[in-house]
């Protein structure tokens, strides 16, 4: 039985409109809704990339934090619910890691079988009627995450991720099932019942196996997202699926279809049989003007592909809603009208549900004692406000961390003679972080949640062998990190909000110099956009210009080196050293030794010289008490812009 989609005489009114009780019925005029006919309001309601942000609470920052949370966003899932005769509740992946909280229970206090981990003791309290997998699920290994799924009262959904590949998708052993065919009744507008059967499938970058591939070696395959689908998708109609809904761990991305690209919602949008789509990963908001220009993607009717779509932010500070007006008539059932919109938390947050917060409260409370507890000592105060201006003190710590532990363990006589570099990028250096997502550590004692704040990710370490031209690229890659200034221009925004900070890497101990008013050499996404181009003007190691013939070891992170990014040389065929050992881990005992957060190298980096013209870069407002650190920009305050952040302008006369 196929689902028929009719187009509506008129488009939708705009997306940002919250639709209330029978308002979606009410509002819209359809050629297929006749006197007599009665019309059925559905509603999805999506969640996505929590990373374990479970309670409002900054747990690098040791505070509450408004706005952010599951137990804050239940309240919004709640309303949602009571608005709409009809709804489903999905979370579309990266839900497991990315706070202190999710690093105790997997590191610390650990999952035995039969123990609930919180984050499935919250959506079991929330009723969830299913949920699928991200990347970053898989960050503490496969069996952990297999533990944690037992405690699920609901069904968990992923097609293209299995244990073994058969000869064609659907045959082969995935991970957790494919798909699930929900069997409801839904009510119309005269309280008349209907059954209904809609299917789930499940989607998650298949780069997912390169970025752990420490972990998931000989253990986890993955399909391309597209063809998976083509091939599941009939399968799910046969089996009786009358609407299907994908919830895809998948980005926004281009509509030309690509093998095994990471961010594929328009071309999966254009499968057959796919009726909805929630989206995720890139923590964006879609409908949003972000996307207005994109090829196949509407943001006045909210859809991608023709298809309705919705993309709900990260951190539990959104919820994403799709609304379906459907119609049965001759046994089949009709798709007459779709709106999507997202939902923000107010900025001053809401009440935490009483459910999620006294689900986790004791292990809430054992996470405090964990990050709070002391390793040692900070000679300065560390931060990343002004990463991308080339102070890197934050950074280099966690650089000679990463060589020192590297140094140690190159078996290879021949290799451990080589120079040894270390790439670190700013985790946390505002863009979508918001104002308050910066590294800020004080100088004095250093608490596990400072070593957290300076590395906030579990990647676990690698190195590579790249040759000198390589490492440039790695640096030219870099630098797309920054918008073009025409020299004697004044207020270019210097920073390109399309390159989030983990994709701006800085090598210790090299000397660079950029020049801006070059374009860059490749796009926000890493791929070549002008070959003659080059931003990296001068290298230098040591005093003397690097060889770009010369071999050199690179530190870096499994994320990094299995082509998260797309820098130059991440290649299995450099690949020197690969360990399960986690990056912060490797920066704790490193700091747990010397007794304090050491720096390495002073190697950074600069902009050329262009007299008369000035940028503007916003930060943290926290920069305000560190301004003297830049003080060859000449930094004059602008305020606040409408997010929060500080905005201030820089003059790049003299190259600073």
């Amino acid at each position: 039985m196929r689902l028929r989609i009719l187009r509506p005489k008129a488009a939708p009114g705009p997306k940002t409109v919250i639709v209330r009780g029978n308002a979606l019925l009410n509002s819209l005029s359809f050629s297929g809704l006749t006197t007599g006919q009665r019309g059925v309001h559905l509603r999805l309601i999506e969640t996505t990339d929590l990373h374990l942000h479970l309670l409002p609470y900054d747990y690098y920052a040791d505070r509450p934090s408004a706005g952010i949370g599951l137990a804050s966003a239940a309240r919004l899932i709640d309303v949602a619910r009571a608005e709409a005769p009809n709804t489903l509740l999905f979370d579309n992946g990266d839900f497991l890691q990315g706070t202190p909280m999710g690093d105790y229970v997997a590191h610390e206090r650990g999952l035995r079988r039969g123990d609930l981990h919180p984050v499935m003791a919250a959506m079991n309290a929330l009723d969830y009627d299913a949920i699928t997998l991200g990347n970053h699920e898989f960050n503490y290994g496969l069996d952990f995450l297999m533990t944690t799924l037992e405690g699920a009262a609901f069904p968990v959904v992923s097609a293209n991720l299995s244990t073994r590949l058969g000869a064609g998708p659907r045959a082969d052993r995935t991970l957790v099932k494919p798909y699930v065919i929900l069997d409801r009744m839904v009510t119309d507008e005269m309280g008349f019942a209907h059954p209904i059967r809609i299917g789930v499938i499940g989607f998650a970058p298949p780069q997912v196996i390169d970025w752990d591939n420490h972990a998931l070696d000989g253990r986890l395959q993955a399909r391309d997202i597209v063809q998976s689908a083509r091939a599941w998708v009939p399968e799910m109609r046969e089996a009786g699926a009358e609407l299907i809904v994908a919830l895809a761990h998948t980005g926004i991305g281009s509509a030309r279809y690509a093998e095994g690209m990471e961010n594929a919602a328009v071309p999966l949008a254009r499968t057959p049989g796919i009726d909805a789509l929630l989206t995720g990963h890139t923590h964006l908001i879609f409908p949003s003007p972000m996307f207005s220009s994109m090829p196949d993607v509407d943001i006045a009717t909210g859809t991608i592909g023709g298809k309705p779509a919705v993309m709900g932010g990260c951190w539990g500070a959104h919820v994403g809603l799709i609304d379906m007006l459907l119609m049965r008539e001759g046994g089949e059932w009709q798709v007459l009208g779709t709106r999507s919109e997202v939902r923000a938390l107010p900025s001053d947050g809401l009440k935490s549900d009483r459910r999620i917060a006294d689900a986790v409260a004791g292990l809430h409370a054992d996470t405090l004692a964990a990050i709070r507890r002391p390793v040692g000592q900070s000679r300065e105060a560390l931060h990343s406000y002004f990463s991308h201006l080339g102070v890197t003190g934050s950074l280099q710590v966690v650089a000679e961390a990463q060589r020192d532990y590297v140094r140690q363990r190159l078996a290879d006589p021949e290799l451990a003679e080589l120079p040894i570099l270390s790439a670190v990028a700013p985790f946390k250096s505002g863009g979508r972080g918001g104002p308050a997502g910066y590294t800020d550590v004080l100088e004095g004692p250093v608490a596990l949640r400072h070593i957290a704040d300076l590395y906030p990710f579990p990647n676990a370490i690698a190195a590579l062998c790249l040759t000198g031209a390589e490492v440039v690229e790695w640096l030219e890659r870099s630098a797309a990190a920054f918008n073009r200034v025409r020299p004697g221009s004044q207020g270019t925004p210097l920073r390109n909000p399309e390159v989030p900070g983990y994709n701006f890497e800085v090598i210790d101990p090299l000397d660079v110099v950029y020049d801006l008013s070059q374009p860059s050499r490749y796009d926000h996404a890493g791929g070549l956009a002008d070959p003659r181009a080059h931003r990296v003007v001068s290298v230098m190691l040591e005093g003397r210009p690097l060889d770009p013939e010369g071999r050199y070891i690179l530190c870096t992170n499994s994320y990094r080196a299995g082509g998260a990014g797309r820098f130059a040389g991440a290649q299995a065929r450099n690949l020197v050293l690969s360990d399960e050992r986690v990056t912060r881990d490797i920066l704790r005992q490193y700091v747990t030794r010397h007794g304090a957060l050491v720096r390495g190298g002073q190697g950074s980096f600069r902009f050329k010289a262009m007299p008369g013209t000035t940028v503007i870069f916003e930060t943290g407002p926290g920069a305000g008490a560190h301004l003297d650190e830049i003080a060859g920009f000449h930094p004059e305050a602008r305020g606040l812009t409408r997010a929060g952040f500080l905005r201030l302008k820089l003059d790049l006369s003299d190259g600073a």
